[in-house]
Parts: C-alpha cells; sequence; structure tokens
C-alpha cells in the first residue's frame, strides 16, 4: 500500500490488535459467530510519520447503516455547543447571512447547535439512520459519502466547514480534503475536530484504534496533509472530550497568521518526540502491560463472586473486549443508553447489550468502556457509588 498522507511505501509496524471483527457493527442474535473478521495493524510512515491502519474496510461495508448517535451523550452536546459558540464569536459574530456545513454530521448534534446560533445549516452523513432522524429534527441532511464528486454536487460555499470525529475516517481522504477546500469561501473557516495519537498514546488507549479510524492524526502529520491540498492549520486548542482531541481551525493557505496558542501546542508536540517511532514501540510495550493488568483485576473479582457489567457499548469498547479476549463468562452485560443497540450483541464477544433503564438490580463491579465520559458517569451514578458498587476504568485519560 501508500501512505494515505503522502503516497510513501516505507512502513514499520507499530502495533498488531490481530484479526477483530467490525466494532461499528453491533449483531443480532441470528447473527452471533458469522460476523467476518478482518486485520487490525497500525503501520507508521517513516516519511511523513503519520500512523494508520495497513487494512482498508471498505466505506460502504462500515458507514450505511450504523448505530453511533452523537446526541446520546449529554459531554459531547456541551462541547458541540461550546465549539460553534467560539466559532460564531471569532469569526462570524456580526455577519447577518451566514452558513455551515458538517461533514459526517450523523443526527445533525453538532448543525443544531450551529443552527441555534442563526447559521444555515446542511449536513452530510452516510449512514441512513442517522441522516433520517436529522432530517425528522429539522436538520437538513444529505445522505451520501461527501468527497470531491458530492461537493460538485451542493455546488456552494460555506463560511465554516465542520468535521467532527471524521477526518481520520476518510478513504476517499484527498478527495475529501479536495471537496473542502472548494467548498470553503476564501476567508472562510474548516473546523477540523481528531482525536490526538499524542494522547492515544500517553493513556494508553489504543481501544481508539479500529477499523473506522484509518489514520491517527498530531498537528505534524495532519498538517502535511492539510498543506497537499493548499489548506493550512492557523489555530487550535487541546479539548478534554473523547480521552484527548484537537479542535483545529484551517484557512486557504496564506489566508490566516498561525496564532501564538498553535505554535505553542506545536513546540509541546516536538517535544514531547511524539512523532517518533520508538515512542510507537513504547506505546506497544505499554498496551500489553495494560492488558495483564485489566485481565488481573476482573479474574480477581470473579473469584471473589462479584457481577460485572460493562458500562456502555462504544464502538472502542470492542476492540478492547476481542484483544483482552473478555468473554460473557466474565462481563454479563454491556449496558447502553443508545436505543438503536437494544437487544443487540457485540461483535466478536457476543456480549448482550441491555439498556441501562432496564437495570432492576446493579451489579457489583461496572467495568466502564465508555471511560472518556469518566466526570459524567461517576456523577450520573452517584446514588450507585453510595451503595458500594464499583466503578473500574480500563483507561484513565491525562490531560
Amino acid at each position: 500500500m501508500k501512505c494515505r498522507v503522502c503516497d510513501e511505501k516505507d512502513f514499520e509496524l507499530i502495533v498488531d490488535l490481530k484479526e477483530q471483527p467490525c466494532g461499528l457493527h453491533f449483531i443480532t442474535k441470528e447473527q452471533v459467530g458469522k460476523e467476518p473478521f478482518y486485520p487490525l495493524r497500525v503501520i507508521y510512515c517513516k516519511r511523513c510519520q503519520t500512523a494508520q491502519l495497513d487494512y482498508t474496510l471498505k466505506k460502504e461495508v462500515m458507514y450505511s447503516d450504523h448505530t453511533y448517535l452523537s446526541g446520546i451523550t449529554k459531554s459531547l452536546r456541551e462541547h458541540f455547543d461550546n465549539v460553534a459558540k467560539d466559532v460564531d464569536d471569532r469569526f462570524l459574530k456580526n455577519q447577518k447571512r451566514k452558513n455551515v456545513l458538517d461533514i459526517g454530521s450523523n443526527d445533525g448534534t453538532q448543525l443544531k447547535s450551529y443552527k441555534e446560533l442563526g447559521f444555515d445549516v446542511l449536513g452530510v452523513d452516510a449512514s441512513y439512520t442517522a441522516a433520517k432522524i436529522a432530517n425528522e429534527n429539522n436538520i437538513e441532511t444529505l445522505n451520501a459519502f461527501f468527497n470531491l464528486k458530492c461537493a460538485n454536487e451542493i455546488n456552494k460555499k460555506f463560511d465554516v466547514i465542520n468535521a467532527s470525529g471524521v477526518f481520520f475516517h476518510l478513504e476517499e481522504l484527498h478527495s475529501v480534503t479536495d471537496g473542502i477546500k472548494k467548498c470553503l469561501k476564501d476567508d472562510g473557516v474548516f473546523v477540523v475536530q481528531f482525536m490526538y495519537m499524542k494522547n492515544i498514546v500517553q493513556n494508553i488507549a489504543f481501544d481508539q484504534i479500529y477499523h473506522e479510524h484509518l489514520l491517527y492524526y498530531t498537528l505534524k502529520t495532519i498538517e502535511k496533509l492539510l498543506n497537499r491540498h493548499g489548506l493550512s492549520l492557523f489555530d487550535a486548542y487541546f479539548s478534554s472530550i473523547h480521552g484527548g482531541s484537537i479542535i483545529g481551525f484551517v484557512s486557504h493557505t496564506g489566508k490566516k497568521q498561525k496564532t501564538e496558542r498553535l505554535l505553542k501546542l506545536i513546540k509541546k508536540e516536538e517535544d514531547s518526540k511524539c512523532n517518533e517511532f520508538e515512542t510507537y514501540l513504547k506505546f506497544a510495550k505499554n498496551i500489553e502491560i495494560l492488558k495483564r493488568k485489566n485481565l488481573e483485576f476482573l479474574e480477581k473479582r470473579r473469584e471473589e463472586g462479584k457481577t460485572i457489567y460493562a458500562m456502555g457499548a462504544p464502538v472502542k469498547g470492542n476492540t478492547l473486549l476481542n484483544y483482552f479476549e473478555i468473554s460473557k463468562d466474565t462481563i454479563s452485560y454491556l449496558v447502553e443508553k443508545n436505543p438503536l443497540r437494544k437487544n443487540m450483541f457485540s461483535p466478536g464477544r457476543h456480549i448482550p447489550i441491555i439498556m441501562e433503564d432496564e437495570i432492576k438490580n446493579p451489579p457489583d463491579v461496572y467495568y466502564v468502556l465508555a471511560w472518556n465520559f469518566k466526570k459524567e458517569i461517576l456523577k450520573n451514578n452517584q446514588h450507585l457509588l453510595e451503595k458500594g458498587v464499583e466503578f473500574y476504568f480500563p483507561i484513565n485519560p491525562k490531560e
């Protein structure tokens, strides 16, 4: 294969998480044991230093009808509100007519924040279910894959283009980036939100590696991609959302000067040596240490006769469950709020999913797969903590 960013063909293997099912695809009882498995390996481009998967699961297989909904989590809704307000205040506050395009807009949660600020909104999402929900909530959404062809069909310029948690998913990476450049007004702002590989490595958050995530960016590597298409970062800040993300602000190259805030982040990244191959080798070793620690904890609680449920059924949880080889003999249920996952099973490990409001008696232990919403989960479950229910976080993010 060629590097997804720079077309180089010289790679080193970083992490091999073995063959895994598509984490996006929770399965029905009839599908249990019939799900296909695919390689899940991260490689390192020796030329541009981008970490990426070496196997591409086709976008039509992954996204056409997945069950993720961005509006389920309060923390994420509040984050989207804050991003929209920040963009409006900084760039468009006194502009009467303003518009925004959201790529991978899901159920329209981010666009709702912009619409409430007076923006004309348009979303593009590949999931039929998510697009349908958005349109039913009066958030205009195209059910399509965004790329240059789609951009030509939209044939419109936007003050703001947003891509929240999707820019590392892109099979058609260069076509999508060309489409963004085409749709962005001359003085427009592209807001790119992505999980920060520096923090994934620091937190040993290997579960954020799955087939949906084809690329794992740092500031240095995403800038290499953007520059190839006549775009440049001019500002960015770190957010704790999703266990550590970058909210980047991008313009046409030469249109805006880099902020002091961005320059400080770039310096901090350079000092951390997070783009160096040796750092990734340490990451791989730390994953194995983390695996041993988690399995020892679970085995100890089992020996004590404790009942264990998992809190949340996120896609990343499937990476962890499959790589740790945790079965329903250890974790009885995955507990969810998302109604689209009701009565489904986790791919690979076949743990049944139940809704949070269906639980009559809580378990002794909650093994929290949705660890990136730690504060919200602990706040919402004070009553269980007071009853002595243990909440164990397999990954503890550092800021």
